[in-house]
């Protein structure tokens, strides 16, 4: 019986010292948007990371070319228990130079930048 409780003990204990590390991690993450340029595939592809909500969070995304000019705008869900989504387009018929890629949360504003060439 006392091997029983000590090894239930052990258990609660490991599992609780995990949970501190996951909880510590998660404060120091910061949402992040980057995106990535395929040319072999003719492909933008861009990534919105964030922390994952016990709630679905509308965003909006917004492609901005070279000219400053919304290219698209578009409300994407990112459902419940997922910390990311993805948004495409094809690089052949856009503007040439610096795109900016943007995504508008509740709280905040992320962007990043690329540049077609």
């Amino acid at each position: 019986m006392k091997k029983l409780f000590f090894f239930f003990l052990l258990c609660t204990t490991v599992l609780f010292a995990q949970t501190e590390v996951n909880t510590s991690d998660d404060l120091e993450f910061e949402p992040k948007v980057d995106c990535l340029i395929l040319q072999d595939e003719n492909s933008i592809i861009c990534k919105f990371e964030s922390f994952r909500s016990i709630k679905d969070e509308e965003i909006i995304v917004q492609w901005i070319d070279p000219q400053g000019d919304i290219s698209r705008s578009r409300k994407m869900l990112v459902p419940a228990g997922h910390g990311s989504i993805y948004d495409y387009r094809y690089i052949k018929g856009r503007l040439l130079g610096n795109w900016a890629f943007k995504v508008i949360t509740e709280e905040k504003e992320y962007k990043t930048q690329f540049e077609l060439k």
